[in-house]
Protein backbone atom coordinates (compact mmCIF):
# COMPACT_ATOMS: atom_id res chain seq x y z
CA UNK A 1 0.00 0.00 0.00
CA UNK A 2 1.16 3.63 -1.09
CA UNK A 3 -0.22 6.00 1.31
CA UNK A 4 0.20 9.83 0.23
CA UNK A 5 -2.05 12.56 -1.02
CA UNK A 6 0.02 12.28 -4.37
CA UNK A 7 -1.31 15.87 -5.54
CA UNK A 8 0.20 15.68 -9.25
CA UNK A 9 1.68 12.15 -9.25
CA UNK A 10 5.56 13.94 -9.44
CA UNK A 11 8.35 11.83 -9.87
CA UNK A 12 8.50 11.55 -5.87
CA UNK A 13 5.06 9.84 -5.85
CA UNK A 14 5.79 7.81 -8.25
CA UNK A 15 8.54 6.52 -6.59
CA UNK A 16 6.71 5.51 -3.83
CA UNK A 17 4.09 4.21 -6.04
CA UNK A 18 6.50 1.81 -7.74
CA UNK A 19 8.11 0.71 -4.55
CA UNK A 20 4.51 -0.63 -3.43
CA UNK A 21 4.23 -2.64 -6.54
CA UNK A 22 7.20 -3.68 -6.63
CA UNK A 23 6.83 -5.14 -2.84
CA UNK A 24 2.68 -6.14 -4.27
CA UNK A 25 4.58 -8.33 -7.09
CA UNK A 26 7.23 -9.66 -4.97
CA UNK A 27 4.55 -11.41 -2.42
CA UNK A 28 1.61 -11.75 -5.10
CA UNK A 29 -0.53 -9.39 -3.45
CA UNK A 30 -2.50 -6.34 -5.13
CA UNK A 31 -0.88 -3.26 -5.10
CA UNK A 32 -3.15 -0.20 -3.66
CA UNK A 33 -2.84 3.08 -3.46
CA UNK A 34 -4.29 5.45 -0.43
CA UNK A 35 -4.96 8.80 -1.08
CA UNK A 36 -7.13 11.63 0.47
CA UNK A 37 -9.95 14.33 -0.91
CA UNK A 38 -10.20 16.60 -0.32
CA UNK A 39 -6.52 17.72 0.34
CA UNK A 40 -5.68 18.04 4.18
CA UNK A 41 -5.15 21.66 4.49
CA UNK A 42 -7.93 22.15 3.28
CA UNK A 43 -10.26 21.22 5.45
CA UNK A 44 -7.63 22.15 8.21
CA UNK A 45 -6.35 25.47 7.09
CA UNK A 46 -8.30 26.59 4.07
CA UNK A 47 -6.39 29.40 3.90
CA UNK A 48 -3.36 28.21 3.43
CA UNK A 49 -4.72 25.71 1.35
CA UNK A 50 -2.64 24.73 -2.21
CA UNK A 51 -4.32 25.14 -5.60
CA UNK A 52 -4.22 21.58 -7.04
CA UNK A 53 -1.98 20.37 -9.78
CA UNK A 54 -4.82 17.68 -10.70
CA UNK A 55 -7.87 16.97 -10.08
CA UNK A 56 -8.95 13.69 -8.09
CA UNK A 57 -9.51 11.90 -11.28
CA UNK A 58 -6.44 13.14 -13.34
CA UNK A 59 -4.94 11.65 -9.60
CA UNK A 60 -6.26 8.79 -10.05
CA UNK A 61 -5.60 8.03 -13.74
CA UNK A 62 -2.30 9.08 -13.51
CA UNK A 63 -1.79 6.43 -9.63
CA UNK A 64 -3.45 3.43 -12.45
CA UNK A 65 -0.64 4.61 -15.29
CA UNK A 66 2.20 3.44 -12.16
CA UNK A 67 0.67 -0.30 -12.38
CA UNK A 68 -1.33 0.13 -8.91
CA UNK A 69 -4.29 -2.37 -9.03
CA UNK A 70 -6.73 -0.66 -7.30
CA UNK A 71 -7.20 3.00 -5.18
CA UNK A 72 -8.57 3.63 -2.17
CA UNK A 73 -10.23 7.65 -1.51
CA UNK A 74 -10.50 8.37 2.10
CA UNK A 75 -12.72 11.61 2.52
CA UNK A 76 -10.47 14.00 4.71
CA UNK A 77 -12.32 15.38 7.37
CA UNK A 78 -11.69 16.70 11.11
CA UNK A 79 -13.12 13.43 12.64
CA UNK A 80 -10.33 11.60 10.42
CA UNK A 81 -7.50 14.37 11.30
CA UNK A 82 -8.59 13.91 15.02
CA UNK A 83 -7.96 9.92 14.60
CA UNK A 84 -4.31 9.67 17.00
CA UNK A 85 -2.17 7.61 15.00
CA UNK A 86 -2.03 4.57 16.50
CA UNK A 87 -6.31 4.45 15.79
CA UNK A 88 -5.68 5.48 11.77
CA UNK A 89 -2.98 2.35 11.85
CA UNK A 90 -5.28 -0.05 13.63
CA UNK A 91 -8.78 0.97 12.31
CA UNK A 92 -8.34 2.22 8.90
CA UNK A 93 -4.17 0.65 7.56
CA UNK A 94 -4.74 -2.77 9.26
CA UNK A 95 -8.10 -3.56 9.88
CA UNK A 96 -10.24 -1.96 7.00
CA UNK A 97 -7.53 -2.33 4.29
CA UNK A 98 -5.35 -5.17 5.47
CA UNK A 99 -1.97 -3.90 4.92
CA UNK A 100 0.78 -5.72 4.25
CA UNK A 101 3.32 -3.50 3.50
CA UNK A 102 3.00 0.07 3.72
CA UNK A 103 4.95 2.58 1.24
CA UNK A 104 5.29 6.24 2.29
CA UNK A 105 7.46 9.05 1.46
CA UNK A 106 10.24 10.43 3.86
CA UNK A 107 7.81 13.58 5.08
CA UNK A 108 4.66 11.87 5.19
CA UNK A 109 2.54 12.89 8.64
CA UNK A 110 -0.64 11.33 9.74
CA UNK A 111 -3.15 11.52 12.83
CA UNK A 112 -3.79 13.87 15.42
CA UNK A 113 -1.57 17.10 15.11
CA UNK A 114 0.29 15.57 12.49
CA UNK A 115 1.84 13.45 15.74
CA UNK A 116 2.49 10.08 13.18
CA UNK A 117 5.53 9.84 11.67
CA UNK A 118 8.13 6.95 10.11
CA UNK A 119 9.40 6.24 12.83
CA UNK A 120 6.06 5.87 14.94
CA UNK A 121 4.70 4.13 11.68
CA UNK A 122 7.71 1.79 11.61
CA UNK A 123 7.13 0.95 15.40
CA UNK A 124 3.09 0.88 14.70
CA UNK A 125 3.62 -1.66 11.77
CA UNK A 126 6.03 -3.83 13.94
CA UNK A 127 3.10 -4.70 16.15
CA UNK A 128 0.36 -4.31 13.57
CA UNK A 129 1.82 -7.53 11.42
CA UNK A 130 2.84 -5.14 8.27
CA UNK A 131 6.49 -4.17 7.09
CA UNK A 132 7.49 -0.18 6.08
CA UNK A 133 9.11 1.17 3.29
CA UNK A 134 10.37 4.94 3.95
CA UNK A 135 11.17 6.24 0.30
CA UNK A 136 13.75 9.25 0.35
CA UNK A 137 13.77 12.41 -1.26
CA UNK A 138 14.18 12.47 -4.89
CA UNK A 139 15.96 15.56 -6.23
CA UNK A 140 16.19 17.42 -9.80
CA UNK A 141 18.70 19.63 -10.38
CA UNK A 142 19.86 19.29 -6.87
CA UNK A 143 16.02 20.33 -5.60
CA UNK A 144 13.82 18.35 -3.80
CA UNK A 145 10.87 17.16 -6.26
CA UNK A 146 7.61 18.32 -4.10
CA UNK A 147 4.14 19.77 -5.48
CA UNK A 148 5.59 22.53 -3.76
CA UNK A 149 8.37 23.38 -5.39
CA UNK A 150 6.24 22.38 -8.89
CA UNK A 151 3.93 25.32 -7.72
CA UNK A 152 6.81 27.48 -7.02
CA UNK A 153 8.34 26.80 -10.46
CA UNK A 154 4.91 27.17 -12.45
CA UNK A 155 4.25 30.52 -11.18
CA UNK A 156 7.96 31.63 -11.47
CA UNK A 157 7.59 30.98 -14.99
CA UNK A 158 10.28 28.32 -14.87
CA UNK A 159 8.20 25.65 -17.05
CA UNK A 160 11.36 23.67 -17.70
CA UNK A 161 11.91 22.39 -14.40
CA UNK A 162 8.43 21.90 -13.23
CA UNK A 163 8.18 19.55 -16.21
CA UNK A 164 11.26 17.78 -15.22
CA UNK A 165 9.80 17.21 -11.41
CA UNK A 166 6.72 16.42 -12.86
CA UNK A 167 8.13 13.80 -15.10
CA UNK A 168 5.52 15.07 -17.79
CA UNK A 169 3.94 18.35 -19.26
CA UNK A 170 2.17 20.42 -16.91
CA UNK A 171 -1.62 19.99 -18.37
CA UNK A 172 -5.07 21.96 -17.70
CA UNK A 173 -8.28 20.66 -19.23
CA UNK A 174 -10.41 23.67 -20.14
CA UNK A 175 -13.72 23.98 -22.43
CA UNK A 176 -13.67 25.97 -25.05
CA UNK A 177 -15.71 29.03 -24.94
CA UNK A 178 -17.26 32.26 -26.87
CA UNK A 179 -14.29 35.07 -26.80
CA UNK A 180 -14.01 38.40 -28.01
CA UNK A 181 -12.59 37.69 -31.53
CA UNK A 182 -10.02 39.59 -31.41
CA UNK A 183 -7.09 36.61 -32.37
CA UNK A 184 -8.81 36.18 -35.75
CA UNK A 185 -8.86 40.32 -36.20
CA UNK A 186 -5.39 40.26 -35.59
CA UNK A 187 -5.06 37.21 -38.12
CA UNK A 188 -4.12 34.28 -35.44
CA UNK A 189 -7.74 32.68 -34.89
CA UNK A 190 -7.95 31.73 -31.02
CA UNK A 191 -9.85 29.07 -29.25
CA UNK A 192 -10.92 30.83 -25.28
CA UNK A 193 -10.66 28.39 -22.87
CA UNK A 194 -12.70 28.09 -19.36
CA UNK A 195 -9.85 25.91 -17.24
CA UNK A 196 -12.03 23.47 -14.86
CA UNK A 197 -8.91 24.60 -12.08
CA UNK A 198 -7.06 27.52 -11.06
CA UNK A 199 -4.47 28.31 -13.45
CA UNK A 200 -0.39 27.93 -11.80
CA UNK A 201 1.72 29.12 -14.86
CA UNK A 202 2.62 32.09 -14.80
CA UNK A 203 1.81 34.85 -17.74
CA UNK A 204 3.10 34.15 -20.80
CA UNK A 205 2.95 32.92 -24.28
CA UNK A 206 3.55 28.86 -24.19
CA UNK A 207 4.07 26.55 -27.05
CA UNK A 208 1.81 23.53 -26.29
CA UNK A 209 0.06 20.68 -27.15
CA UNK A 210 -3.88 20.62 -27.48
CA UNK A 211 -5.94 17.40 -27.31
CA UNK A 212 -9.06 17.62 -29.05
CA UNK A 213 -11.16 14.61 -29.12
CA UNK A 214 -7.95 12.69 -28.24
CA UNK A 215 -6.13 14.06 -31.48
CA UNK A 216 -2.81 16.34 -30.54
CA UNK A 217 -2.63 19.42 -32.17
CA UNK A 218 0.17 21.97 -31.77
CA UNK A 219 -0.18 25.48 -30.37
CA UNK A 220 0.60 28.53 -29.07
CA UNK A 221 -1.42 29.35 -25.85
CA UNK A 222 -1.14 32.90 -24.13
CA UNK A 223 -1.92 33.01 -20.44
CA UNK A 224 -2.75 36.25 -19.50
CA UNK A 225 -4.84 39.64 -19.23
CA UNK A 226 -3.94 40.82 -22.42
CA UNK A 227 -2.52 44.57 -21.48
CA UNK A 228 -2.19 45.94 -24.99
CA UNK A 229 -5.79 45.96 -24.68
CA UNK A 230 -5.85 46.97 -21.14
CA UNK A 231 -7.77 44.17 -19.71
CA UNK A 232 -7.93 42.90 -16.29
CA UNK A 233 -9.56 39.39 -16.40
CA UNK A 234 -6.77 36.81 -16.95
CA UNK A 235 -7.73 34.18 -20.11
CA UNK A 236 -6.11 31.20 -21.80
CA UNK A 237 -6.42 31.48 -25.28
CA UNK A 238 -4.97 28.67 -27.78
CA UNK A 239 -3.81 29.27 -31.52
CA UNK A 240 -4.05 25.79 -33.10
CA UNK A 241 -1.21 25.32 -35.62
CA UNK A 242 -2.27 24.47 -39.17
CA UNK A 243 -6.09 23.91 -38.17
CA UNK A 244 -9.00 24.71 -39.17
CA UNK A 245 -12.70 23.97 -37.53
CA UNK A 246 -15.65 24.96 -35.09
CA UNK A 247 -14.43 24.28 -30.74
CA UNK A 248 -17.05 25.94 -29.28
CA UNK A 249 -18.27 23.80 -26.72
CA UNK A 250 -15.54 21.25 -26.52
CA UNK A 251 -13.13 20.24 -23.78
CA UNK A 252 -9.84 20.18 -24.94
CA UNK A 253 -6.62 19.32 -22.66
CA UNK A 254 -3.40 21.72 -23.06
CA UNK A 255 0.18 20.52 -22.18
CA UNK A 256 2.72 23.19 -21.78
CA UNK A 257 5.73 22.12 -23.03
CA UNK A 258 8.08 25.10 -23.38
CA UNK A 259 7.67 28.73 -22.45
CA UNK A 260 8.04 31.46 -25.23
CA UNK A 261 8.27 34.19 -23.58
CA UNK A 262 6.88 36.54 -20.88
CA UNK A 263 3.46 38.84 -21.03
CA UNK A 264 3.79 42.12 -21.99
CA UNK A 265 2.37 45.24 -23.37
CA UNK A 266 3.17 46.47 -26.76
CA UNK A 267 2.64 49.84 -28.19
CA UNK A 268 0.41 49.11 -31.25
CA UNK A 269 -1.68 46.35 -32.31
CA UNK A 270 1.20 46.03 -35.03
CA UNK A 271 3.70 44.98 -33.21
CA UNK A 272 1.23 42.67 -31.34
CA UNK A 273 0.35 40.98 -34.32
CA UNK A 274 3.88 40.78 -35.50
CA UNK A 275 5.26 39.11 -32.04
CA UNK A 276 2.04 36.88 -32.59
CA UNK A 277 4.15 35.80 -35.66
CA UNK A 278 6.98 35.35 -34.38
CA UNK A 279 5.74 32.87 -31.40
CA UNK A 280 4.45 30.44 -33.61
CA UNK A 281 7.40 29.78 -35.73
CA UNK A 282 9.13 29.95 -31.97
CA UNK A 283 6.20 27.33 -31.28
CA UNK A 284 6.79 25.44 -34.35
CA UNK A 285 10.59 24.89 -34.11
CA UNK A 286 10.11 23.93 -30.06
CA UNK A 287 7.44 21.35 -31.29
Amino acid sequence: MALGVFDGVHLGHRAILGAAVAHARAIGSPAVACTFDPHPLEVLQPDRAPLPITTLDERLELIAACGVDEAVVLAFTRELAAMEPEAFVKDVLVDRLDARQVVVGFNHRFGRGARGDAALLRELGARGGFGVDVIEPLTVDGVPVSSTAIRAALGRGDLEAAVRMLGRPYTLPGKVVAGAGRGRTLGFPTANIAPDRPVLVAPGVYACTVEVADQPRRAVVNVGVRPTFDEKTLAVEAHLLDFSGDLYGQTVRLMFRSRVREERRFSSVDALRAQIADDVETARRRL
